[in-house]
């Protein structure tokens, strides 16, 4: 059972930034297509960015360009690092990832970005 821990929310001003981690309970060399979610209120949870067990990575559009995912998998960590933050990117974010065909989740962190 992989257990994945987020940390690193809050409340920022636009134009802020915010760095989220992602702790995993074993070897993130082991889960597949490790990413970041978020999901507004009255929104379907959409995808932030993903990176894969090689380092590739992928971007929603709506990014363009401000946030960054890594990985260190000496800590079992993944980050995203948020800059230029708006209003609209308020929402909860969750890491998820996939080992043997099944979705895991972490509880979420609230990100808040006031005007």
């Amino acid at each position: 059972q992989v257990q994945l821990v987020e940390s690193g929310g809050g409340l920022v001003q636009a134009g802020g930034s915010l760095r989220l981690s992602c702790a995993a309970s074993e070897t993130i060399s082991s889960i597949f297509g490790m990413g970041w979610y978020r999901q507004a209120p009255g929104k379907k949870r959409e995808l932030v960015a993903s990176i894969s067990i090689g380092g590739n990575t992928n971007y929603a559009d709506f990014v363009q360009g401000r946030f960054v995912i890594s990985r260190d998998n000496a800590k079992n960590t993944i980050y995203l690092q948020m800059s230029s933050l708006k209003p609209e990117d308020t929402a909860v974010y969750y890491c998820g990832g996939m080992k043997y065909g099944r979705n895991y989740w972490g509880q979420g962190t609230q990100v808040t970005v006031s005007s």
